[in-house]
């Protein structure tokens, strides 16, 4: 047999990475990460990741731990000026054009595409959340591997928030009108009013999917900054499909490069990470797409005819309500949030520190845009005549918003031009939808009670009442949609015409339209799509939390699939071990059953020690009659150096140890007892007439034996069993 050195020599490293930690770099100081003016004109990866935002880290991190990555990403770093993106500069970095492109949809509502390593989670109000459990079951994830991805997740990004006076106001106020139950601090979508996560630590500093690329080999990934994709390249030799097989890419320089998939492993791909408005237009710059609307801009050649890419475009709607305040406020973004029985959430922030040359660089950027497509700006040249670019302005004033959830209302995406660095045509179609825009007059009304609620009344000014704070947003240019007299008392009008986005926009490259249930595009291969352009709807409170985690998660699965094939593929015994090894690491086969037993076994255990724990800290009982569970937990753990009574894994161990001893010794007494009525037949006939005559076959209450109590009396009437279970002693 022969002995393929190269693939053995390539495992091994890959184990001795495994086994020293999965952690290589601090954050930020990536010896990886370069400049796209550095890359050579052709180079070859196993995998070839286009976007370096909020799934796209966290994947190619993944990836890197059994394959070589390349992670193009169109921006630059937010590295580069750390406190930029520290908490009160949140608004400053919103509208910093360096890391993200404006663009205004077809609905004349503002909006923004990151552009920077880390994407959205650069940019965002840093609120995290998990996805709801019906989210889940309908995406057909595995639960376990989830929770395991999200836990991956948080370690580098989630926080408890540090909850001061507005959001604690904010809070009482959702209580006050009815978002209830509170359910403390969670990262769970549970219906009532929580704190939830932040990617802000405790010092104000944001942390972004970036830092999962602390999780990277760096000795197999490779990142390049300002790397434009223009195009994925295909080819049909050989196969039925077309088949990805590399990408062409642009430096800020004007220089083009090649980056192709390495030859030798069939399991190589392309995936397409780069978020909801680029991966459509990506696909449809390269030839996959609506055949008549690529045929129209000059897109040749049309791959494949995907009517489907560029549809279902969605955005949760947001409108706003300022509430100016008497008192100083904390500066907060959301902490606090109400997740209503109707589809509506409830957010707030406050204190938001704005710099004006900022802002007037923003209008500037609107204003350009309009000129570009000759629609009027005269609201916006006003604006910047009063703007003076030497003042940083701090806002005394809280922001209530309400986001529909879902929605249901549906857009869709269509080309410019043939530029993948121009802002495509996005309609979003807000409020399109009856429900949606029911929700959002539910939404509403629910922060007006927050409003006048007495838990929030120290933030606002009396007298105030929220019906009449509705109309300061009317006056501000939020957006480019007419204002309407009647909004003022007609709060669907007003959902219509204050509509923000919340920048939760996702679809056009769905699952089961545009992407299979492994995120491979359908009809083309080697070719995935891994980010919200795959969504049917926006996950939980706030979708960062579940694309980064679907990065991860699908990372996982992408290499329990290599390493399936591997093992299929090469029979040599020494290799065989170390892919035995790498699906322990990677939970694949026997090792995924192993893990999901484990998982179930943790749940069962956690049922009766959580309880048990309560029922010590409110009773204290001497000893007398307790079980073996409470005489475990109550062990002197000073007296045994190596217990840890309160250990959960300590608890479960034990648990574990009764239930396979108590199986053994059950298993050996009927062995023994079934033995002894097969050598005694005329027993057995005696022990099933009692069972007969005495025992009820249904609970009809009129036999001797219908409940617990009179069963246990019947139980003691079996005389020939006892007779027997006694023989057997």
């Amino acid at each position: 047999m022969e002995f393929n050195i190269f693939p053995l020599c390539r495992l091994i490293l890959v184990v001795i990475f495994i086994f020293h930690g999965s952690s290589y770099s601090e954050a930020g100081n990536y010896r990886f990460m370069n400049d796209a003016t550095l890359a050579p004109k052709l180079s070859h990866f196993d995998y070839i990741v286009i976007g370096g935002g909020t799934a796209g880290c966290a994947l190619a991190a993944t990836l890197s731990q059994n394959a070589s990555v390349l992670v193009l990403e169109r921006g630059g770093s937010s590295y580069d000026n750390p406190t930029a993106t520290d908490i009160g500069n949140f608004a400053n970095t919103l509208l910093n054009t360096t890391w993200s492109q404006l663009f205004i949809s077809e609905d004349g509502v503002f909006n923004a595409r990151a552009r920077v390593l880390g994407g959205g989670t650069v940019l965002n109000a840093g609120f995290y959340s998990r996805a709801e459990d019906d989210y889940v079951a309908e995406a057909g994830w595995e639960r376990d591997e989830v929770e395991v991805a999200y836990e991956w997740v948080e370690k580098k990004v989630a926080f408890e928030p540090q909850v001061k006076g507005w959001q604690t106001a904010f809070r009482d106020g959702l209580l006050e009108a009815g978002v209830i139950p509170y359910n403390g601090f969670t990262y769970e979508h549970i219906e009532g009013t929580k704190i939830g996560g932040t990617i802000f630590d405790g010092d104000g500093r944001r942390h972004t999917a970036a830092n999962l690329l602390e999780y990277a080999n760096p000795n197999t990934i490779v990142v390049y900054l300002h790397a434009s994709v223009h195009k994925i390249l295909f080819t049909t030799k050989g196969n039925p499909k077309p088949k990805a097989y590399g990408v062409i890419f642009q430096d800020a320089n004007g220089v083009f490069h090649t980056a192709e998939l390495a030859a030798q492993n069939a399991m190589n791909e392309v995936i397409l990470s780069a978020g909801a408005i680029a991966s459509p237009q990506l696909l449809m710059l390269s030839g996959v797409g609506p055949a008549a609307h690529l045929a129209a801009h000059g897109v040749n050649p049309v791959i494949l005819d995907h009517p489907m890419v560029g549809q279902g475009m969605g955005d949760n709607p947001m409108n706003p309500v300022l509430i100016p305040s008497p008192e100083p406020v904390e500066v907060s973004l959301v902490q606090a949030v109400g997740i209503t029985k109707f589809a509506s959430y409830i957010e707030g922030g406050s204190g938001l520190s704005l710099s004006i040359s900022l802002t007037r660089a923003f209008f500037d950027g609107v204003s350009n845009l309009l000129n570009k497509e000759k629609l009027p700006n005269q609201s916006i040249s006003n604006i910047l005549k009063s703007l003076d670019v030497r003042l940083n302005v701090t806002t005394r004033a809280g922001v209530i918003i309400q986001k529909v959830a879902g929605p249901l209302s549906r857009g869709h995406l269509e080309l410019r031009n043939k530029n993948p660095d121009a802002n495509p045509l996005v309609t979003f179609n807000y409020y399109q939808e009856p429900e949606d825009l029911d929700n959002c007059v539910k939404g509403l009304s629910a922060i007006i009670k927050v409003i006048d609620s007495k838990g929030y009344s120290k933030y606002k000014y009396p007298g105030v009442k929220g019906r009449g704070l509705l109309n300061l947003i009317l006056a501000l240019p939020i957006n480019l949609r007419p204002r309407h007299i009647t909004s003022t008392f007609d709060l669907k009008q007003y959902c219509i015409d204050t509509t923000m986005t919340i920048y939760h926009y996702h679809g056009g490259c769905q699952v089961g339209k545009v992407v299979d249930n492994d995120y491979k595009v359908l009809g083309i291969d080697a070719l995935r799509v891994i980010d919200a352009s795959t969504f049917l709807k926006s996950p939980g409170t706030n979708p960062q939390g579940t694309v980064m985690m679907l990065g991860r998660y699908m990372g996982q699965k992408i290499i329990q699939e290599r390493v399936s094939f591997e093992g299929n593929n090469d029979d040599d015994s020494i290799k065989r071990m170390f892919l035995w090894k790498l699906q322990r690491r990677f939970r694949v086969g026997q090792e995924k059953k192993l893990f999901k037993a484990n998982a179930t076994l943790k749940r069962m255990c956690a049922q009766f020690i959580s309880p048990k724990r309560e029922e010590i800290t409110i009773q204290n009982t001497n000893g007398e009659g307790e079980d073996l569970l409470t005489s475990h937990m109550k062990l002197d753990a000073t007296k045994y150096e190596l217990l840890n009574p309160s250990d959960e894994k300590f608890l479960r161990d034990t648990m574990l140890s009764f239930i396979l001893a108590g199986r053994d010794t059950t298993a050996s007494a009927l062995t023994w007892f079934f033995w002894i009525l097969s050598e005694n037949p005329q027993v057995v006939t005696k022990i099933l007439q009692d069972i007969n005559t005495i025992l009820p076959r249904t609970s009809d209450q009129k036999r001797p034996c219908y409940d617990d109590d009179s069963m246990q009396y019947c139980l003691n009437k079996l005389v020939y069993l006892h007779g027997a279970l006694y023989m057997k002693q």
